[in-house]
């Protein structure tokens, strides 16, 4: 018992500390992609500053006050701060510790299904990682092969290794199967309505789903994010946040949907 509540004690502070770490990445992957694009290639200023994961330093996007290592301590400083900059008192955004609670939890799932080893740590890691994908896309309606890619590789490589319970030929034919899927209804979609009904980023995303969770669950994953897309789409219409032209970002329910298969397995026969 003791064992089990330290596992999941150190699960917990490693997923605190990895959720700080995709604020930074979810905030800030986007911008750092939007400046590569509107940048011609070799045009950057050479006097420009740095801006990346790692500089510059954590700061108050309203006054631009630096935070210090004690108001920058993932979930504890929010909680002392009482959620306001300690400089300026301007609100911080719910999202900070509402993303270290999620990925705390995800970490916890990994440690109390697996143990502490390895198994457990490339879950978090997929877990983490679809957690930033599905915050990105909501914020910014991007899915970047930043971490797209890498995914869909991870898990094959994770397959080879025996690591995801599964076979390498399930997790292959997973991901080439998902981004098929998704291409093809994307060009049948244009086909009839001229429209893209979707971004490509959803192809990879859900390529990268298949590898790590197999082709089988691959009808799972489309019923669950396609069920719970409407009831988001409906629900955000009914707010009247829906856009004008009545899109909505896909990538959140296919990260749903694969957290759901990873906790409790693809749907049953008789729900499919």
């Amino acid at each position: 018992m003791n064992d089990s509540v330290l596992a999941l004690g150190l699960a917990a502070l490693l997923g605190l500390m990895i959720g700080s770490f995709l604020n930074v990445v979810i905030h800030r992957l986007p911008l750092m992609l939007q400046a590569q694009w509107d940048a011609p290639l070799g045009d950057t200023p050479p006097d420009a500053p740095s801006f990346n994961l790692a500089v510059p330093r954590s700061h108050c996007p309203h006054c631009q006050h630096a935070l210090a290592w004690h108001e920058n301590i993932p979930l504890l400083s929010f909680i002392r701060l009482r959620g306001r900059c300690a400089h300026c008192q301007a609100p911080i955004g719910w999202r900070y510790p509402a993303i270290e609670l999620i990925t705390a939890g995800l970490f916890m799932w990994a440690a109390a299904k697996h143990g502490l080893g390895w198994q457990a740590l490339v879950w978090a890691g997929f877990a983490a990682a679809l957690v930033a994908l599905a915050a990105i896309d909501y914020n910014t309606r991007l899915l970047p092969d930043a971490i797209t890619q890498p995914l869909v590789w991870a898990g094959l490589l994770a397959a080879s290794l025996g690591l995801t319970g599964m076979g390498l030929n399930e997790a292959l034919w997973g991901a080439a199967a998902g981004y098929l899927f998704l291409w093809t209804v994307y060009w049948l979609f244009k086909a009839v309505t001229g429209k893209e009904g979707m971004g490509q980023g959803d192809f990879k995303l859900l390529a990268a789903l298949g590898a790590w969770l197999g082709w089988p669950a691959l009808l799972s994953l489309v019923l669950i994010a396609s069920f719970s897309g409407v009831i988001g789409g409906l629900w955000l219409k009914l707010r009247g946040q829906l856009d004008d032209n009545g899109q909505l970002a896909f990538g959140p329910f296919l990260v749903l949907a694969g957290l759901w298969v990873m906790a409790f397995g693809p749907l049953p026969w008789f729900l499919i």
